[in-house]
């Protein structure tokens, strides 16, 4: 019987950890390859790898195909591993996940376009995992107000236009929480999470949806995710008054 979801202290992972930070992005929403941006001395993607290495035995680098011997041959730092990511996030995640070493016990899942995250938050969700979860997210509560919606033809509700969204729902802001990454899991969960087709945007759902127990830790404010020109903006203006590392 799996043991997916019914984990106990005498069976958590003690072994390695490896992060497989995912920057194979084409950066359509923000109009160039957000990643390579620079902030401070160093590209957007240097400071996610940077923290991932301190916090962790090992790093699996995803890039655009394009890019890794370009990577390479800049001279990548120890225990850090460039590969091939592919056309959606999960399929940059799943070739980044078939590189880690398969001695890892815990592996996290990290966006490339998150700078800030801490060494703290890392170990914050390790040690989640470590605990008997199968898997660890970190999140801040929702402060707005959010709407379920479903788009519809105007002609039925009476409003011009060819089709208008409808709100549907009001979910208490009490249940939500907006997700962050690194998101951990146990290695060989995550693992099986990934066998299938299905794709996602978020490495947590994959793992809740073969049964896996998911709990959440405190995110991080600066913890912010680079998605439009004005988020790196403030990067560049958070790390120039010496608010973060």
């Amino acid at each position: 019987m799996s043991n997916v979801g019914a984990r106990t202290r005498a069976n958590v992972p003690t072994g390695p950890v490896w992060t497989v930070v995912v920057a194979a992005g084409s950066g359509r929403r923000f109009g160039s390859m957000k990643q390579y941006e620079a902030l401070g001395d160093r590209r957007v993607l240097d400071h996610a790898v940077e923290t991932a290495r301190l916090a962790g035995d090992g790093v699996v680098l995803v890039l655009p195909e394009s890019d890794v011997v370009d990577e390479t041959t800049r001279g990548s730092k120890p225990n850090v591993i460039v590969v091939a990511g592919g056309p959606t996030r999960t399929a940059s995640v799943r070739s980044g996940l078939a590189a880690v070493p398969v001695d890892a016990a815990i592996v996290l899942v990290h966006d490339g376009a998150r700078p800030f995250a801490s060494v703290d938050l890392y170990r914050q969700v390790i040690e989640a995992v470590r605990g008997g979860a199968d898997g660890a997210v970190p999140g801040l509560p929702v402060s707005d107000t959010v709407k379920v919606i479903e788009v519809v033809e105007s002609s039925s509700i009476g409003v011009k236009g060819a089709v208008v969204p409808r709100i549907v729902d009001t979910p208490d802001r009490a249940t939500l929480l907006a997700v962050q990454t690194p998101q951990g899991f146990v290695a060989d969960v995550l693992r099986r999470a990934y066998l299938s087709d299905v794709d996602a945007s978020d490495d947590s759902a994959l793992v809740e949806s073969i049964g896996g127990t998911v709990v959440a830790v405190p995110g991080e404010i600066d913890n912010r995710k680079i998605t439009h020109p004005e988020d790196l903006v403030w990067a560049r203006d958070v790390l120039a008054r010496g608010k973060v590392r």
